[in-house]
């Protein structure tokens, strides 16, 4: 979605698509604009078409053709230049009527560039309907001056069907802007939340493989003066982490680069890697249990990978904020919901969390939101007998399947 979100919105690449449907467009209203014009020269469609006035008829010449050629031939930039289109057909279908020429198909252009008028005319579109209003009151004083029988309420029912062209080309384009910002809209809320998604997942990969490589690096520090021989299985461990944190870092770099399918999921952390959360722990001089209860099915990737976040950030408050004292990780399958818990002995000190703010939380505020998106539930805070616990709660199917 932040790709085709950044597709829609970056001028550059919308560029030759918006080329292509300008073309596409052009070539459908010039089909348009020659039908009209071939229609108009069938008699048997000669008594159809828009007509005020009623004056004597007079005999077709090289100027009538010429005036039924203005009434449609510029409906091909209907949608270009539509006020343009609009003011040369209508000055040709006033011109029309006042010379009592026959009436034509084409006069129906009449309707199409109003509505076209309505629908496409960016800018002064108020002055473009006073100036229209104008026109045909000029026209209907005129038509009455050279002796039409019409009345006043005639001038006014034939001024309804034209506005009514106009309205309707309005309503298009109001509705056609509401779907527009729709669409902008939701490509802006689906940039944030891929955004805070990703976010969330540098934090929680970053946070945690520096935090143990800090403290492997510290204990191979002590290890050097206290006990040499050990101190490369130090060394070994900041090595492991190292690598680790790169192989995350690439997974997120390969979301990132994705051509349209999604990253592959066993590139994911796993719910069945836990234990090299664990062991990575251990490593860094974390007294850590682990233990599980159930089965292990087949999860959700998304479930999988919030269970498997979980974990990883309360190891990581644990070695930041409690070094040393034993840790407890729990994990219990069932057929609705994975359970997770993470407890830590020592003093009842909370780790600092920041509130959600835009880019979606930091620390637990955003481990939080992410398990609320899959419908379950996370709490966090100081245990009654000392220490700090975190359990999470995670439907083994997320709402949205």
């Amino acid at each position: 979605m932040l790709r085709q979100a950044f597709w829609h919105s970056h001028p550059l690449l919308r560029a030759p698509l918006d080329r292509w449907q300008e073309r596409n467009a052009l070539l459908k209203d010039g089909i348009l604009a020659l039908t009209l014009t071939l229609l108009a020269f069938v008699p048997t469609l000669s008594n159809l078409g828009a007509q005020i006035g009623d004056l004597p008829e007079r005999p077709a010449s090289a100027l009538s053709v010429g005036l039924v050629l203005a009434q449609s031939l510029p409906l091909a930039v209907r949608r270009r230049w539509p006020a343009a289109c609009l003011a040369v057909v209508a000055g040709a279908f006033a011109v029309h009527q006042a010379l009592g020429f026959a009436t034509t198909f084409a006069s129906l252009g009449l309707y199409l560039a109003l509505y076209s008028a309505g629908a496409h005319q960016v800018r002064f579109r108020h002055g473009l309907v006073i100036t229209a209003s104008a026109g045909y009151a000029v026209l209907a004083v005129v038509l009455n001056h050279l002796g039409s029988p019409l009345s006043i309420p005639d001038y006014l029912a034939f001024s309804l069907a034209l506005a009514a062209a106009w309205l309707v080309g309005s309503t298009v384009r109001t509705r056609r802007t509401e779907e527009a910002e729709r669409r902008r809209l939701a490509a802006e809320a689906a940039t944030a939340t891929e955004r805070a998604r990703i976010a969330r997942e540098l934090h929680d990969v970053v946070t945690h493989h520096v935090t143990a490589m800090v403290v492997q690096a510290d204990a191979a520090q002590f290890l050097l003066t206290s006990a040499p021989d050990r101190a490369g299985e130090g060394l070994t461990a900041v090595s492991d982490t190292g690598r680790r944190a790169l192989t995350e870092l690439r997974y997120l770099l390969g979301v990132l680069e994705a051509t349209g399918e999604s990253a592959s999921a066993n590139r994911a952390p796993a719910l069945g890697r836990v234990e090299d959360l664990v062991e990575q722990a251990r490593r860094s001089g974390q007294p850590v249990e682990f233990s599980e209860q159930g089965e292990r099915p087949a999860q959700n990737v998304d479930v999988e990978l919030a269970a498997y976040r979980v974990v990883q950030e309360a190891l990581t408050n644990a070695m930041k904020y409690a070094a040393g004292k034993p840790t407890r990780v729990l994990l219990r399958r069932g057929d609705e919901h994975i359970e997770v818990e993470v407890t830590t002995d020592g003093p009842t000190v909370a780790p600092v969390t920041r509130k959600p703010g835009p880019a979606g939380g930091r620390g637990l505020a955003g481990l939080r939101a992410r398990v609320r998106m899959l419908g379950g539930e996370l709490e966090a805070g100081p245990r009654p007998e000392g220490g700090f616990e975190v359990r999470a709660t995670i439907p083994s199917k997320p709402p949205q399947e």
